[in-house]
């Protein structure tokens, strides 16, 4: 979609799942994350444990609240994510709200 200044508008995000694990691309705001929740609760948990976040185009501290849910759904099963990419936008975030430890 292309804005008023022909700019073209951030790509909804969703989550891609390879060997490596899952990677996330596209935007990840609070108009994204339900969408994004919902997709990821129809995926097996990646064997690998890695959610790579390095594709994220856009955030907000949605995002953060996303990830969270992750680590509490794979806690939840017995499992283990780390997540790697997070654009330090999101980790300054995290910084700021405390919760980066969480994130680890």
């Amino acid at each position: 979609m292309q804005g008023a200044q022909g700019d073209m508008a951030p790509q909804s995000g969703s989550f891609t799942v390879s060997d490596a694990g899952w990677r996330y691309t596209g935007t990840l705001t609070f108009d994204d994350a339900a969408k994004v929740l919902e997709h990821s609760r129809a995926l097996a948990l990646p064997d690998t444990g890695v959610v790579d976040m390095s594709g994220i185009e856009h955030a907000d501290s949605t995002a953060l609240a996303v990830v969270m849910a992750l680590k509490r759904r794979a806690a939840s099963e017995g499992r283990k994510l780390a997540i790697e990419g997070m654009p330090q936008s999101l980790h300054s975030l995290a910084v700021a709200y405390g919760v980066e430890d969480l994130l680890a």
